[in-house]
C-alpha cells in the first residue's frame, strides 16, 4: 500500500465510519474500482483505532463521568447507583452481542462475507430498514408522541441495539446505520440513537482493533512501509473521523436520515451493476 492509498483510505474510513453509509462497504469497493489490493479485515479493524480516538476526544467528558461512575460504584458496592453508571454497565451489556456472533461467525467474516455480493445487499437491504424505521419516527411524531433521550435509555434499549449492533460484522451493513436503526425502532430521537451508537462501539472497536494488531504484528513490524502506510491511514482516518461526528450529530438535530438511506441504495445498486457487467469482481 503506498502513503498516497493509505491517505485516501483513512479519509474514507473516517468520513464512512460514523456516517451510517458503511466504512466496511467503502473500504472493500474502492480498493476495488481503483484496482487495488482488498486491504483487508484486519486493515479494516486496526485502522478503526483512528476514529476511536476521535470518539474518545469528542466524547471525553461523558467518557469521564461514566468510568468514574462505573469505579465508584464497585468501590461502594452500588454498581447501578447514578445514571452515569448504569449507562457505563449499559454500554457493557450492549457489546456482549457483538463479541460472541464476532467469535462464532470470525472465519466469514474475514472471508465469504467480504464479498461484494454480500456488501451491496447489505447496503440495500439495510437502507430499507432504516427507512422503515424512519417512517414509525414520523408516524410517531405526527400523532403527537414524543422520543426519548440518551438519558431515557434503559437495559432493554441497550441490549437490542447491542443486538443491532452485531450485524455490522457483515461488511456494508454499517455499525452506525445498524445501530441507529435500532434506536430509531425503540423511539429514541435521531441525535440520542446516534450519540449512544458512538459510546456503545467504543470496547468492541477497541477489542477488535487490538486483536488484529496483536495477530499482524509480526507482519506489521517486518515492514517499515506497511507500517507507515497503517499509521497515515489511522492518523488521517481520527482526524476526519473528528470532524464526521460533530457534522452528524448537528445534521440529526434537524434532519432525517433520508440522504443516507439513497446514498446506500443507489451505491448498492450501482455495485451490483458493475459486478453483473464484469467491471467488478466479488
Amino acid at each position: 500500500m503506498t502513503i498516497i492509498e493509505a491517505i485516501l483510505l483513512g479519509i474514507v474510513q473516517g468520513l464512512t465510519e460514523f456516517l451510517p453509509i458503511s466504512s466496511s462497504a467503502h473500504l472493500r469497493i474502492i480498493p476495488a474500482l481503483a484496482g487495488w489490493n482488498d486491504p483487508g479485515a484486519p486493515f479494516t479493524a486496526i485502522v478503526q483505532l483512528g476514529t476511536l480516538v476521535a470518539v474518545m476526544l469528542y466524547f471525553r467528558n461523558d467518557i469521564i463521568l461514566i468510568g468514574k461512575a462505573v469505579f465508584d460504584g464497585i468501590v461502594r458496592r452500588k454498581p447501578l447507583a447514578t445514571p452515569e453508571a448504569k449507562m457505563g454497565w449499559m454500554i457493557a451489556a450492549g457489546t456482549l452481542p457483538i463479541v460472541i456472533f464476532g467469535i462464532l461467525f470470525k472465519t466469514e467474516i474475514e472471508t465469504s462475507l467480504r464479498s461484494l455480493y454480500w456488501v451491496s445487499g447489505a447496503l440495500i437491504g439495510f437502507a430499507l430498514l432504516l427507512s422503515i424505521a424512519e417512517l414509525k419516527v414520523k408516524k410517531r411524531l405526527r400523532t403527537g408522541l414524543s422520543l426519548s433521550l440518551i438519558e431515557d435509555i434503559g437495559w432493554k434499549e441497550a441490549l437490542m441495539i447491542g443486538l443491532a449492533q452485531s450485524i455490522a460484522l457483515i461488511p456494508g451493513s454499517s455499525r452506525s446505520g445498524v445501530t441507529i436503526t435500532g434506536g430509531l425502532f425503540l423511539n429514541l430521537s435521531r441525535e440520542a440513537a446516534a450519540r449512544f451508537s458512538f459510546l456503545l462501539s467504543l470496547p468492541s472497536v477497541f477489542a477488535a482493533a487490538m486483536l488484529q494488531l496483536y495477530k499482524t504484528w509480526g507482519d506489521i513490524s517486518s515492514s517499515s512501509e506497511s507500517a507507515t502506510a497503517l499509521a497515515v491511514a489511522t492518523l488521517v482516518a481520527g482526524l476526519v473521523g473528528y470532524g464526521s461526528i460533530a457534522f452528524l450529530l448537528n445534521y440529526l438535530k434537524d434532519h432525517t436520515t433520508t440522504i443516507f438511506i439513497v446514498y446506500r441504495l443507489a451505491a448498492g445498486v450501482a455495485v451490483l451493476y458493475l459486478l453483473f457487467t464484469g467491471v467488478l469482481q466479488p
